[in-house]
């Protein structure tokens, strides 16, 4: 972050928040300057880290200007205001119904923004909750024992979901050497309490997605044959946005029968600052109509089944930006330039010698997971440390879930923001960071202690 030098008249009329510690446990007596305040906060965030070398998250860290623009002049309206900012609540519509078609919705659906996709399955979980609880009511069964059925490749909401929404969850664990789960690990799971299973599109650890057309030929067969009619959810929060245009003939969304409802993240490969996720159903009916609120607020009746209430307009109004900014072609196009410095980046990191990458010849997000061939007198965690103290990169490093907790990994995400320069940087400064260790030998306990491991975001 460039930040000016003050003027010496600046200086010696604001000068107090140079050499006094900022505010941080009370609200000052006083106020100070605008342009102090702005200081001060900017030198608060100098010393975290640069966004461009942050590799473990994908959250989109750059717009273009007239995005930025867009999200500035929208700051101050308040989304859920529908009565008195009408066409922005049309905009929403617009991309509720683009993102539909794009997931091969068969005919009007509904759907919902959200602040992510942690907000979006919440809701999403909630109506296949209350959708197989009128079921049971209707059959005159017992409701008091819901089970949700995922991998151990899901993002920690769906465990929250469960521990909040008093469900039981049926994890199914990971296997060393197998990352993602299918059909045979999902039948002993699912039975008539089952109020539906959770598949990943794009894991979080590897990239790679679970068996989404087997899962989903299991639940045909088990409803054709045994009368268990389980809905099938798509946690689409990365891959969402990736799948349609790098792999538009992979079926994973409402191609498939038993596929009802399908969450994204706007602000991850939808190339959206955070926070916006979006939530998309099949058919209208596969929303629960408990989950809809009916309120007179000023004037207007309004139907809302989000969560939140007052938020911002302006990640909507982005996402619509982006929507009609590159259309199809300009997804595509950019997922491909990802996916090819994806291609160029495992080739180098396989070229050092000491990796294996995992899975590279698989559909998956444009990342690179990979990890030590061997056995070293340093692991992955020490390479981490020494990549951050050496050139600053934020390569995360972490083990899977079980029952593959002891494999150590680590991942590059390759954003836009990461081009090709910059990918032949990082894998000769991983290159040297191996160096260094092989030298020194392992960093010490405090120093991994300092390791970015959280590849959840």
């Amino acid at each position: 972050m460039l930040i000016e030098p003050l003027g010496l008249g600046e200086v010696a009329a604001q000068g107090a928040w140079l050499t006094e510690r900022a505010p941080d446990d009370a609200i000052p007596e006083n106020p100070m300057t605008a342009i102090a305040a702005m200081r001060v906060v900017e030198q608060e965030l100098v010393v975290e880290g640069i966004p461009e070398r942050n590799l473990a998250t994908f959250v989109t860290t750059w717009m273009e200007p007239e995005a930025r623009r867009v999200i500035d002049d929208n700051l101050h309206r308040n989304f859920i205001d529908h009565a008195e900012y009408p066409q922005t609540f049309e905009i929403q519509q617009r991309c509720i119904r683009m993102l539909a078609e794009l997931f091969h919705a068969p005919g009007e659906t509904t759907g919902t923004s959200t602040q992510g996709s942690s907000e979006a399955i919440m809701l999403g979980a909630l109506s296949l909750k209350w959708k197989w609880r009128k079921r049971r009511e209707a059959d005159g069964k017992d409701t008091g024992s819901p089970n949700l059925v995922f991998g151990g490749d899901v993002h920690v909401v769906w465990e929250k979901f469960c521990r909040y929404f008093d469900v039981e969850p049926r994890i199914v664990p990971l296997q060393p050497g197998k990352y993602t789960v299918g059909p045979e690990d999902i039948e002993p799971h699912v039975d008539e309490n089952t109020i539906g299973v959770a598949a990943v599109l794009g894991t979080t650890f590897t990239g790679h997605a679970d068996d989404i057309v087997g899962i989903n030929d299991l639940l045909v067969e088990l409803k054709d044959k045994k009368g268990i009619d389980v809905p099938l959810h798509i946690d689409g929060a990365s891959g969402a946005f990736v799948w349609p245009f790098l792999y538009p003939h992979s079926e994973w969304d409402f191609r498939l029968e038993q596929v009802r409802s399908i969450n994204a993240s706007g602000h991850k490969f939808g190339l959206v600052y955070p926070g916006i996720g979006w939530l998309i159903f099949r058919e209208k009916s596969d929303l629960a109509e408990d989950l809809v609120f009916y309120e007179n607020y000023l004037g207007k009746t309004d139907a809302t089944f989000t969560l939140n209430f007052s938020t911002g307009s302006s990640m909507v109004l982005a996402q619509y930006y982006n929507f009609i900014r590159f259309g199809k072609a300009g997804y595509r196009k950019i997922m491909e330039v990802m996916q090819e410095n994806t291609r160029s980046l495992a080739a180098d990191i396989e070229g050092i010698g000491k990796f294996q990458i995992i899975g590279q010849d698989e559909e998956r997000l444009p990342l690179v997971a990979f990890n030590l061939a061997e056995e070293h007198p340093y692991d992955e965690f020490d390479i981490a440390f020494q990549l951050a103290a050496e050139r600053g990169w934020m390569l995360p490093a972490y083990t899977m879930p079980p029952n593959a907790q002891h494999v150590k990994m680590m991942r590059a995400l390759v954003k836009l923001t990461l081009n090709r320069s910059l990918v032949d940087r990082l894998h000769i400064d991983i290159a040297d960071a191996i160096s260094t260790l092989e030298k020194k030998g392992p960093v010490s306990e405090s120093e991994r202690k300092l390791v970015k491991t959280s590849v959840t975001h």
